[in-house]
């Protein structure tokens, strides 16, 4: 006799006495047979209870998610069940004991559920016993185990590095967590392990990598969480070309591993500017065409009052071209889609039907001239749609990427098996930031730039770009990295441009600034987020199906009921006291 999974159990088996462990998934009273679902990790298999047997009556008064041990022997099954991995076989029971008993549960523990996310994330322990949440978890650990022994291989060290740190500017908000034996003062939650691992390539380490959890207090989606985990690495005297190399073998081989999907490499690489420009942000999703259109120079001598204002402003017009759809879309669903583009700060949709005649809301300012060369220019048949925004540069692009993901979806355009995978290079070094009025850093402060734009760090930062690469899968932004900066000089240029004070830079980059005098190589890396990736591949878009105690939207458990208050003596104990609004 021997314990054994259920999953792993299968014709080959017959005839032997097994051991087996679980939770009581459904039972079927059919009078003369008892028939129990057992439910492990690894699936359910059929029990058979026969009226002569001694554990009849404690079969027959089995409840749901009682947990039971049964003894007995694998035989063939009369009726094979294809949905069931187990389907050919069950086991006739010899021994029945009930380890413990359950509660009513308080929502079906099937993979189609009704209940609402609140109630799932509410009874998380029950939640997981689910056979899609169990698979969820398992892929999330295919991934790590890939992921640990591709980088072994290429001879990385994984070294922890501290979660109690020091607070810095640039990024999200931190969490901070007060010290109590230095009173006022307030260690940092990291956000990622940056700083250290750049440390530890001054320390000499040269291939490190870690599955870091990191923590960011900002406000949360379907794909963000206020802690999450990075799949981190960095390396010395490697170039851009030589961390792409190493992410992209690596997701390679996690697909491999874990889904058994062969990518082709290398990857495609786009610019940051190109992009933006084609896609409308810089992690776009390749699975559909939709490539947005610049159409300025067709109305250029338009009369159509806000085309003219838009080219008289030195703004643009571009358009998404959806193609043999005009009849999907009424009047009522063109409202939509123009509300949707307002999210976006886009001032209006402009839209164009072609038919036997053009028509639609712009139709009738149009001249023959604008007309044959729209047709020309992008191509158009008869049955497409054209949907157009004009304004300022980042607010089109912006708002026309989004649309053409959202037309994709509508329209049945994406392929949910297929994976498009490409590496988005180039960032701009800085962006303006109109909450603070002032440059900063596109992705921290610690990225290398251009060598090239080295000398326009001060005097030109619009015009800054970095050695920075993003990994991108089905417009999702998977992973991202950079060459770090190894120079002293060019680090404070960096600084300078960010504006800090020389107090500032002390105060808060003092002992890293430090470490870069000491003979510091040129190093690179790049993380993958963890739980991004297991949302990826297993076919979901909320990430909190692939964490298992993750948070709610407002950063809240409602399992735990964390966060929640504490005492008045531990609050004394940090000299921190609350005000109650």
């Amino acid at each position: 006799m021997k314990k054994i999974e259920n999953i792993e159990l299968s014709l080959e088996n017959e005839g032997e006495i097994v051991e087996l462990y679980g939770f009581v998934a459904k039972k079927r009273n059919l009078g003369s047979l008892v028939f129990i679902d057992l439910r492990d990790r690894s699936g359910i298999v059929q029990l058979v209870v026969n009226p002569d047997n001694k554990n009849y009556d404690l079969a027959s008064n089995l409840k749901n998610e009682n947990v039971i041990k049964v003894v007995g022997k694998v035989s063939k099954r009369e009726n094979i069940n294809d949905k069931l991995e187990t389907g050919e076989i069950e086991i006739l029971i010899d021994e029945l004991e009930i380890l413990n008993t359950s509660l009513e549960i308080p929502f079906a523990l099937t993979d189609e559920t009704t209940a609402l996310e609140d109630t799932r994330l509410k009874y998380r322990y029950l939640d997981l016993r689910r056979n899609c949440m169990q698979k969820n978890l398992k892929v999330r650990h295919k991934i790590t185990m890939a992921v640990r022994n591709y980088l072994d291989k290429l001879g990385f060290l994984e070294v922890e590095t501290p979660v109690l740190c020091k607070s810095t500017p640039e990024g999200a908000r931190d969490y901070l967590v007060p010290s109590r034996v230095n009173i006022g003062k307030f260690y940092a939650l990291p956000q990622s392990p940056q700083i250290f691992k750049q440390l530890l390539m001054v320390g000499g380490i040269e291939k490190y990598f870690q599955i870091a959890k990191c923590f960011r207090d900002e406000d949360l989606r379907a794909d963000r969480q206020p802690e999450f985990t990075q799949i981190d690495i960095e390396a010395s005297y490697v170039d851009e070309n030589d961390v792409m190399e190493i992410g992209e073998g690596l997701i390679a081989h996690v697909f491999k591993e874990v889904k058994g999907i062969e990518i082709k490499l290398p990857l495609q690489r786009m610019k940051y500017v190109d992009a933006i420009e084609n896609y409308g942000s810089d992690k776009p999703d390749l699975r559909f065409d939709l490539k947005i259109k610049d159409i300025t120079n067709i109305f250029s001598n338009t009369e159509i009052p806000f085309f003219k204002n838009t080219i008289d402003n030195d703004e643009i017009i571009n358009c998404v071209v959806a193609p043999n759809c005009s009849s999907n879309y009424s009047r009522k669903d063109l409202d939509k889609l123009t509300d949707y583009v307002k999210t976006y700060k886009a001032s209006g949709l402009a839209y164009l039907k072609i038919e036997d005649e053009i028509t639609g809301s712009i139709a009738k300012g149009l001249s023959e001239e604008e007309k044959e060369q729209l047709i020309s220019n992008l191509d158009l048949k008869k049955g497409d749609l054209v949907l157009i925004v004009c304004g300022k540069y980042n607010i089109v692009k912006m708002s026309l990427g989004a649309l053409r993901c959202k037309l994709a979806k509508d329209l049945n355009l994406i392929d949910e098996n297929d994976y498009k995978l490409l590496w988005v290079t180039d960032f701009p070094t800085f962006e303006y930031s109109e909450e603070e009025n002032r440059y900063v850093s596109c992705h921290h402060p610690f990225t290398a730039p251009k060598d090239s734009d080295v000398e326009k760090l001060l005097t030109d930062k619009a015009n800054c770009y970095s050695k920075a690469y993003d990994i991108v899968i089905n417009g999702y932004e998977a992973g991202g990295g950079s060459i770090r900066i190894h120079s002293q000089d060019i680090q404070s240029k960096v600084f300078e441009a960010l504006g800090f004070t020389e107090k500032e830079i002390e105060d808060k980059f003092g002992f890293f600034v430090e470490a870069l005098k000491y003979g510091t190589p040129p190093h690179g890396g790049m993380a993958f987020g963890l739980d991004r990736l297991t949302m990826l591949l297993t076919n979901t878009e909320n990430i909190r199906d692939v964490i298992a105690f993750p948070k709610t939207a407002s950063a809240s458990c409602l399992m735990s009921e964390a966060p929640n208050i504490v005492s008045k003596n531990q609050l004394d104990e940090l000299h921190i006291s609350t005000i109650n609004k």
